[in-house]
């Protein structure tokens, strides 16, 4: 962009203003007085309260978003973090654009202590002072100057400023590690999505105030700097610290920015376009960093040639961080992650270990081009970068590393995100935010996978020829650029490509022509591509379509699928949906835009039954009313293998949750679940043990043991030959190696006893060793936890975990301890995740939760939330993903009236500070309702369908034992 020419000012001519602009400040800040005093009461109605800085004065600035009257250019960044004192000091230059007169210049500072504020001259030598103040409800400063700065103009500001670093998992924060002798040794990095650039040098810290930025680092010789650009010099200084120069970046927002300092050694290979790419990790450790550095190349020259844009910087990073909260955060040419996001070792990690590091370094290097090249404009569209950055994780996975199967693994997120979307207190992909607190919680299964499962809809709705062409478009026209939702509509539509409306075969493409369409094209000047994502995106939750079919006559109608007893709160909501659909008479994929509340289409011929939504390409369910239910099920039972593995899961998943909304009978649900013993496909498989499994998860936290113990013991029946078949091994597929090790823990904490048996035998075996013996990685899970359940076997694995260098083995054996039936251990387990010495703190989180679901441990977990909720709120930020998981992941299986008075009691009783506005709150009093509701509807159906299936299987004996004995007489 072209700022236009600087007006040339000198120190001089910037004195003689001076006496005007005090006059101007002192006449601001009377009028802000006057109105503090004498509308307060008003102003404080309505939150437009003047703030009050922390000197006393009145602070210039109300509003939670800065000023546009300057923007930043350029930043030169000067950070010396002391590792032996753990804290920094520092300075930024800043080089500012004016677009309105003023004197006043608002940024963002957060804990941070400000030595020095100047206005630099234009030209040559010289500054002038500027006064500082400070709101740190809102982490601005003010800069008062007593010149002013003229439209049009270019000024410099230098900032000097110290503070520690910090002890959360934000901003400029203090990390450590043990080494294989038992040192302990400190490093410092940064974490600054969404709002904590901030708390490591003054900024603009919003991210449509993009700037380029020239680091220098100052570190002990021991240690290296590493930044987003690559390093041009070191200069000795005196003391023997070194300062090491970094080149300057691309223009981008702060929340990018990124800086280290540690001892990490590295590798690097350079991809086919010349980057140069760099895994980073501590030096114990480094041995386990082939196999990211490996995908990494694959995956940025993946994306180098589909999106037809080069990647911008001659080096891309990845570095493996000790303690890090997210899973991994995407700064421009230095991305960072969790250990166990990035090291790989081949003999100790499993199938699931492969494909998760694979899949989030996919995900982070997407981001190099939505979210870094293009950003949103503000975080109210989130989605533009978290969206694309999952949905393209399979896109690229799918392609660089077939072996994956990734196609397997992505229906998972769809459910994921319609669990969360199917209450009331969901929020809409794109949704307005102010807060740094509201901003944390737009980090959700709406923004990531509800924004991921909306676009895969939208590329099989244009073609995938045709949406590439349109995000390429977007790409281009938007890059060093911030957008808004409409901008990517825009992209997508006119695109050169004609996608088939009506039709679209799976084998070769087919025309066949739907009698309701008037034509068997949808041509590209015809679809309004905003009109039909905007009922996606700015309005909350997702369709129900019913479907009824007469003859050849389909009826359709659409509704919001929403999880309340107040049917109210479903009017008002209209889609645009996509449909697509199959029948027995044809397994061409039919197509037909829903654009009404209710509409017809019909069928060339009469048909024995109808899917709808084929692989769950939209982000809809299907309720089929009449016969429909009854055929598909028979369906089910008699030829499974007539529909694709991803229209089996949905089957599964939509009847049971069409239970939860009165619209399908409990036993229509249990009795298409009985085809499952017949199952072996993953995504099925799973999703039948992810409806079935929280039927039984409701009951141990209620006192009904018998029934409890009936659904645990159908399940295992059901499952029972699959669970048998199963070797315990690393042998098959990534699906079948993913599954195998999903059958084996349930079948083991289930106390199948051939699993219980096999385990047990095998944690012997490896005890004896004192661990060395190498198990089978896919199920030493399955080992670890039935080891767990005596103190001897949990300690001897904490003990192993205490020494283990493989981050794979330490989470398979904190997964077991945590699901251990010893209370005492279980405590402890929490207990030394917050205390972040053996376990890291970053790891509390899934412990607490994993601690929440056993069935001996849920009352510790929620009596340990509630006990250090202030602790956890200061380490993990409010509003974080941490913070919501650990609120819903404990409470979400409480189905008492009881326990929703307690954990109302325990919420309603913070202040806005400390969480009481939190959204993930608002979703555990509706999941527990919605519990509670489930539970007194469907128990008696539950049961009477269980002893049905008992007293069904013992006549079933009873006939086969007699025709044994009929034919031996």
């Amino acid at each position: 962009m072209h700022y236009g020419s600087k007006p040339k000012q000198s120190l001089v001519y910037l004195t003689s203003c001076i006496e005007m602009s005090r006059l101007m400040t002192t006449l601001t800040v009377t009028i802000l007085v006057l109105l503090h005093v004498s509308f307060a009461p008003s102003l404080a109605s309505s939150s437009l309260l003047p703030p009050i800085a922390t000197n006393g004065q009145p602070f210039p600035w109300i509003h939670m978003r800065l000023p546009e009257t300057v923007s930043p250019i350029h930043y030169d960044l000067l950070v010396h973090p002391n590792l032996t004192s753990l804290d920094f000091t520092g300075a930024v230059q800043i080089q500012l654009q004016v677009f309105e007169d003023t004197s006043t210049i608002i940024l963002h500072s957060k804990d941070l202590q400000i030595a020095k504020a100047e206005l630099l001259a234009p030209e040559g030598p010289g500054s002038l002072p500027l006064q500082v103040l400070e709101y740190p409800a809102f982490h601005q400063l003010a800069l008062m100057s007593d010149v002013l700065l003229v439209r049009g103009g270019m000024y410099k500001v230098r900032l000097e400023f110290s503070a520690n670093l910090s002890d959360s998992f934000h901003g400029f924060y203090k990390s450590s590690y043990r080494t294989t002798k038992g040192e302990v040794r400190f490093m410092a990095s940064t974490q600054f999505e969404a709002t904590s650039a901030r708390a490591a040098f003054p900024c603009f810290d919003e991210p449509a105030f993009k700037a380029n930025f020239t680091i220098q680092i100052r570190r002990e010789s021991r240690h290296i700097a590493l930044s987003n650009m690559p390093k041009v010099k070191t200069v000795e200084l005196p003391g023997g610290v070194l300062e090491d120069h970094f080149d300057t970046s691309v223009r981008m927002s702060t929340y990018l920015v990124a800086f280290i300092v540690s001892d990490f050694q590295s590798v690097s290979k350079t991809t086919s376009h010349g980057v140069k790419i760099s895994v980073y990790a501590v030096p114990d450790k480094i041995n386990q960093t082939d196999f990211a550095l490996n995908a990494a190349v694959r995956l940025l020259d993946f994306y180098d040639d589909y999106f037809d844009i080069p990647y911008p910087l001659p080096k891309q990073d990845l570095a493996a961080i000790p303690d890090f909260q997210s899973g991994a955060m995407e700064n421009w040419g230095l991305t960072t992650y969790r250990e166990a996001g990035l090291l790989f070792d081949p003999n100790k990690s499993s199938a699931s270990d492969k494909l998760g590091i694979t899949m989030v370094i996919a995900h982070e290097l997407a981001h190099q081009w939505f979210g870094n090249l293009v950003t949103m404009q503000w975080w109210n569209d989130l989605w533009l970068n978290e969206g694309f950055a999952k949905f393209m994780e399979f896109v690229s996975v799918n392609i660089t590393n077939p072996e994956l199967q990734v196609n397997d693994f992505f229906l998972g997120k769809c459910f994921e995100a319609m669990e969360v979307d199917s209450l009331s207190s969901s929020h809409p992909v794109s949704s307005q935010v102010d807060t740094p607190t509201q901003i944390q919680e737009m980090f959700d299964d709406v923004s990531y996978d509800k924004g991921a499962c909306i676009l895969n809809m939208l590329r099989d709705f244009l073609t995938p020829e045709a949406f590439k062409i349109g995000i390429v478009r977007y790409l281009r026209r938007y890059s060093y650029q911030n957008t808004v939702n409409s901008h990517l509509w825009e992209s997508l539509t006119n695109v050169s490509v004609q996608p088939t409306v009506t039709v679209h075969c799976h084998s070769q493409p087919t025309l066949t022509v739907n009698p309701h369409s008037q034509s068997t094209h949808w041509h590209s000047d015809q679809l309004d591509v905003r009109a039909i994502m905007d009922t996606w995106t700015l309005q909350e939750g997702f369709p129900l379509v019913t479907v009824e079919v007469r003859g050849r006559q389909v009826r359709l109608s659409q509704e919001r699928y929403l999880k309340t007893d107040d049917p109210s709160q479903t009017h008002g909501f209209l889609w645009q949906v996509p449909l697509t659909y199959i029948t027995s008479s044809s397994s061409t994929v039919h197509r037909f835009l829903l654009k009404t509340r209710t509409d017809v289409l019909y069928l060339p011929e009469e048909v024995g039954w109808v899917k709808f939504n084929v692989d769950m390409s939209g982000y809809y369910m299907v309720h089929y009313e009449g016969e429909g239910w009854r055929s598909l099920t028979s369906l089910l039972l008699t030829n499974h293998r007539a529909l694709s593995s991803n229209d089996r899961a949905s089957l599964i998943n939509n009847a049971f949750q069409l239970v939860s909304v009165g619209k399908v009978g409990l036993d229509t649900a249990l009795d298409l679940s009985l085809y499952l013993s017949k199952e072996t496909d993953i995504m099925p498989v799973t999703q039948g043990l992810g409806e079935l499994v929280p039927l039984y998860k409701l009951m141990e936290k209620r006192d009904m043991e018998g029934l409890e113990n009936q659904m645990k013991g159908y399940i295992v029946e059901l499952f029972r030959g699959l669970i048998d078949r199963q070797t315990w091994s690393d042998d098959g597929s990534v699906s079948q190696r993913v599954l195998r090790s999903y059958l084996l823990l349930f079948g083991s904490v289930r106390n199948h006893p051939p699993c219980v048996a096999t385990a047990t035998h095998l944690f012997n075996k490896w005890r004896a060793s004192d661990g060395n013996m190498s198990l089978p990685s896919d199920v030493s899970l399955a080992v670890f936890a039935i080891g767990a359940r005596d103190p001897e076997g949990w300690d001897f694995l904490f003990e192993k975990y205490r020494h283990s260098q493989h981050t794979s083995v330490k989470s398979r054996i904190k997964s077991a301890l945590s699901i251990s039936p010893l209370q005492h251990k279980l405590k402890r387990l929490m207990e030394q995740s917050l205390a972040g010495e053996v376990m890291k703190t970053q790891d509390l989180p899934h412990v607490v939760i994993s601690v929440s679901r056993n069935p001996k441990g849920y009352k510790l977990a929620w009596d340990f939330l509630r006990h250090n909720w202030h602790t956890l709120v200061k380490k993990f930020d409010l509003g974080s993903h941490s913070i919501s998981g650990m609120v819903t992941g404990v409470t979400n299986q409480y189905s008492t009236r009881e326990m929703l008075d307690e954990v109302r009691g325990f919420f309603d009783s913070l202040s806005e500070e400390t969480g009481s506005g939190l959204r993930c709150i608002q979703q555990t009093y509706e999941s527990i309702e919605e519990n509670i509701r489930w539970m007194d509807q469907h128990l008696p159906q539950l049961k009477a369908w269980l002893d049905r299936q008992f007293s069904e299987k013992i006549i079933k004996k009873y006939i086969y034992f007699f025709l044994l004995l009929d034919i031996r007489l």
